[in-house]
């Protein structure tokens, strides 16, 4: 099967973090950010976005609090979608995979690299839960820059997820909606990839 230009390469991998290095060029916001989807426990969708922060050579990273409605989803039904689309580009990735928390010393390593204050509203912040008001968040991150200083751990309740992909496809925008899509997909990670072009 013929695949060149943006669609070449032996590693879904590599492509999407050329695709990622192009999106840093080009779109104005966030170009790491994603559309996560997950499943709450009676099977009811629930999707929002957040910032990817790795496409690792085996999966796709991100992190939140443990705590959180997605947070609580993906420990219960440890699958995931994600879909980056780059208007900029007029391209976009969709994954679909198994979930492992990411939970060891790359979390440790990604949470010392953000910034004090959001290290300090990581620990404030009961995300997903109801809040009284901004003030009274604003309280507790008060308190929690008193307990903890400038150098806070990691809380054991904050870290990462990473989707481990079966399917992986790649799209751009063609001439009168005749779009290129290639799909990799394979059963499980030591198997190889399967590439398939899709109709539009």
């Amino acid at each position: 099967m013929e695949r060149d230009g943006i669609f070449a390469g032996d590693d879904p991998f590599e492509i999407a973090r050329a695709w990622m290095a192009e999106a840093g060029e080009a779109e104005v916001n966030d170009p790491n950010a994603i559309a996560l989807a997950t499943v709450d426990p009676e099977g009811m969708p629930n999707v929002r976005m957040v910032l990817l922060k790795e496409i690792a050579e085996d999966g796709f990273v991100f992190y939140t609090n443990y705590r959180s409605a997605k947070g609580r989803e993906l420990d219960a039904t440890p699958k995931a979608a994600l879909v980056m689309h780059w208007k900029s580009l007029r391209r976009q990735i969709r994954v679909r995979g198994h979930v492992t928390r990411e939970d060891g010393q790359r979390a440790d390593e990604y949470y010392r690299s953000r910034n004090l204050q959001s290290r300090l509203g990581a620990w404030a912040s009961q995300q997903s839960q109801p809040l009284e008001s901004r003030a009274a968040l604003m309280a507790e991150v008060a308190k929690v820059t008193a307990r903890k200083g400038p150098n806070p751990p990691r809380p054991e309740f904050w870290g990462g997820f990473r989707i481990n992909p079966v399917e992986i496809e790649f799209w751009a925008d063609g001439s009168f909606r005749l779009h290129d899509r290639f799909v990799w997909s394979r059963r499980n990670d030591a198997d190889s990839w399967t590439v398939v072009r899709l109709n539009p």
